[in-house]
């Protein structure tokens, strides 16, 4: 069986990476499975541990790092978020296409272990939007929302290292575009190993 494609998606928080993703598993098209990061953060209402994320401690988080278990990690708004090199390896072997939804540090890592691993970069056509979004969320507060608009602008600064950069206007058309991208990559059987 053919190793599955390792595919990269970032963006900003509220360009809506997690509805497309959402969509993306949930409409058919080929096999694909989301990576499930773990990080040192709390649990959010609703949030499933190993479902939405792997729930550890800073100290648990700290030993995966020294056993080089993770195949990207970093630390954002003072939290740790990684991708577990076990949880993206035992997919891409069944052929399964493994989607990372990781910040800008974690994709130049990926980028540089994985150089076949498909990138694309969500965005939204205004800035205003980012902060829209963000604010209808209900989940932070203003310092909060304050410090991820600032990581937002950083991100929108290296867009172009990624291979594809896709505007989320209209979701339908966006995750069309994604799918497309994906689908290209399967055709072509381009493979990654992670270690």
């Amino acid at each position: 069986m053919a190793q599955g494609p390792l595919i990269i998606l970032s963006g900003p928080s509220g360009v809506g990476k997690s509805t497309v993703i959402r969509r993306l598993l949930t409409e058919g098209g080929p096999p694909m499975r989301l990576s499930v990061s773990a990080t040192t953060r709390a649990r959010r209402e609703g949030e499933r541990d190993r479902v939405d994320y792997t729930f550890w401690t800073p100290e648990r988080f700290q030993q995966e790092i020294d056993a080089g278990g993770f195949l990207e990690w970093a630390e954002v708004h003072d939290r740790r978020y990684g991708t577990l090199r076990s949880e993206v390896d035992r997919w891409l072997a069944r052929g399964c296409g493994v989607l990372l939804d990781i910040d800008v540090q974690g994709a130049e890592q990926v980028r540089r272990k994985c150089p076949h691993a498909l990138s694309i970069f969500l965005k939204l056509p205004s800035w205003e939007m980012y902060e829209e979004r963000l604010r209808k969320r209900h989940t932070e507060d203003e310092p909060a929302i304050a410090r991820r608009l600032a990581t937002a602008r950083g991100e929108l600064e290296r867009a172009g290292e990624y291979d594809f950069q896709i505007a989320n206007v209209d979701l339908a058309t966006a995750v069309a575009e994604v799918r497309g991208l994906i689908a290209q990559r399967f055709e072509r059987g381009t493979t990654c190993s992670t270690s």
